[in-house]
Order: C-alpha cells, then sequence, then structure tokens
C-alpha cells in the first residue's frame, strides 16, 4: 500500500511581522540612504508585481524608523540595512498592529464580516485624526497605505490632500501593483521607488522559509520557476495561503 502524501502546511504571515526581507537590497539601501541623511522625502511609492516583497519593505522601514527616531544618531549612520531585532519593542508592537505611531490603511471587513473590495473614505481620512493626535507616541508617524490601488476615489481624493500637507515628521510608504495607474497627483508628491521580481533563487529561500521546506525540496523549485518572481504566486502553487 503506498503511503499517503501529506501536504506542507503553510501559515500565512502578514508582512508586519515578517523580520527578513528578499532580495530588493538596493531598494533598502535607498530608503536607510534617505532616512539618515536627515532630509527624507515624506512619501514613497513602492512600486511592482504583486507577491514580491513590497509590504515587506514597507513594514521594515516603518520598524527602523520608529526604533531609531533620531536620522543623525550614531547607530543609524552606522546601519548597512533596516533590519530591527524582532525581540525589539518596536518591533513586537508593529507584529503586534499595535504601535501608537503606525498607521495602516488596508481594506476591512464589512459589516456582513466579507472583505470589502475598496478602502474607504472613512478609512482613509483616520490619517488627519492620526497625524493631529497629541495623544500618539511622540517622533515620528509612518502611514502604509496597503494597497493604494484599492483606495476608492474619495479616499484618494482625501490621501491626497494630506499629502499636499505633510505633517512634520510624517511618512508616507504607498504600495502599488500597478503604479502607473496611480493618479497622477499622487505620484507627483511620491518618491518613486520600483522593485523588480524576485530571482528564482531568492524565491526559493523566501517560500522554503515560509511553508518551512528543505531548500533543495523538487516541489519547492518547481513552484519558484513558474512564480514569475513572486514568493506569493510560489506558495499559492505549493498549495499554501499567500
Amino acid at each position: 500500500m503506498s503511503a499517503r502524501q501529506v501536504e506542507p502546511q503553510i501559515t500565512s504571515v502578514h508582512p508586519r511581522e515578517t523580520s527578513i526581507l528578499a532580495g530588493h537590497r538596493e531598494a533598502e539601501a535607498a530608503l536607510l540612504n534617505a532616512y539618515r541623511s536627515g532630509r527624507i522625502p515624506h512619501a514613497w511609492l513602492i512600486g511592482g508585481p504583486q507577491g514580491i516583497g513590497k509590504a515587506t519593505l514597507a513594514y521594515r522601514m516603518a520598524r527602523f524608523v520608529l526604533a531609531h527616531r533620531n536620522p543623525a544618531a550614531s547607530d543609524v549612520q552606522r546601519a548597512e540595512t533596516l533590519w530591527v531585532d524582532p525581540s525589539e519593542p518596536v518591533a513586537r508592537r508593529v507584529a503586534a498592529g499595535a504601535h501608537g505611531g503606525l498607521l495602516t490603511l488596508e481594506r476591512t471587513l464589512n459589516d456582513r464580516g466579507v472583505m470589502r473590495t475598496v478602502i474607504t473614505v472613512d478609512e482613509t481620512r483616520e490619517t488627519i485624526s492620526f497625524f493631529g493626535s497629541t495623544a500618539a507616541i511622540e517622533g515620528w508617524r509612518v502611514c502604509i497605505v496597503d494597497t493604494v490601488d484599492e483606495l476608492n476615489p474619495n479616499a484618494a481624493n482625501a490621501l491626497l490632500k494630506i499629502l499636499e500637507e505633510p505633517p512634520r515628521q510624517s511618512l508616507f510608504l504607498l504600495i502599488s501593483h500597478a503604479p502607473a495607474r496611480v493618479l497622477p497627483t499622487i505620484q507627483s508628491r511620491c518618491r518613486k521607488l520600483p522593485l523588480r521580481p524576485l530571482a528564482t533563487e531568492e524565491v526559493i529561500r523566501a517560500a522554503a522559509k515560509a511553508a518551512d521546506l528543505a531548500i533543495d525540496d523538487p516541489a519547492l523549485a518547481e513552484a519558484a520557476a513558474a512564480a514569475e518572481g513572486s514568493v506569493a504566486r510560489a506558495l499559492t502553487l505549493l498549495g499554501g495561503d499567500a
């Protein structure tokens, strides 16, 4: 009797919980260098295909800024990457979605428990109270929009308004799967940071960790080769929840 094949159990991990970045070292260096220069643009449009690590990079940047509030500090100037130890209090609060200095705009469930197809204007207006609150954490405040493609027209206009007059020590990280389709008025107020699809070897390493598979697993190699540089697509091909 043949043994029953057991499919790998792949657990979905939110990018805010991910401390490891696969690839994108040039983009990471661009964010780090801009921050420690003391003249970082207040808004970044991080664009590229779905599932290649855009949100992971955005949360990595958010953790670093919230953990190192002074760009001129010696530890920032010496830093080679945006890595923050997952055991640090800031990293733990970000992973739990409980950091007072970080606001994430993303699709939410409606009253019937169904995922909305867009980010609403009411959710986007939270940025006004978030950046205007004197009770919020002192120092930098970061807003991640995941994704800007999902803003409805009124929400996009509400975001544009605050981008036009950014609060002091504010940082906006806008994620887009199709940055060329983002409103030109929003594009014009952002530094563009395009990300390329990952190399197959990078997909293999990242997917192996997420799926808890051996790096030389044949199924992993096959999925990575067909994934077109997307870790999320590789995990889907492996039968998991990406």
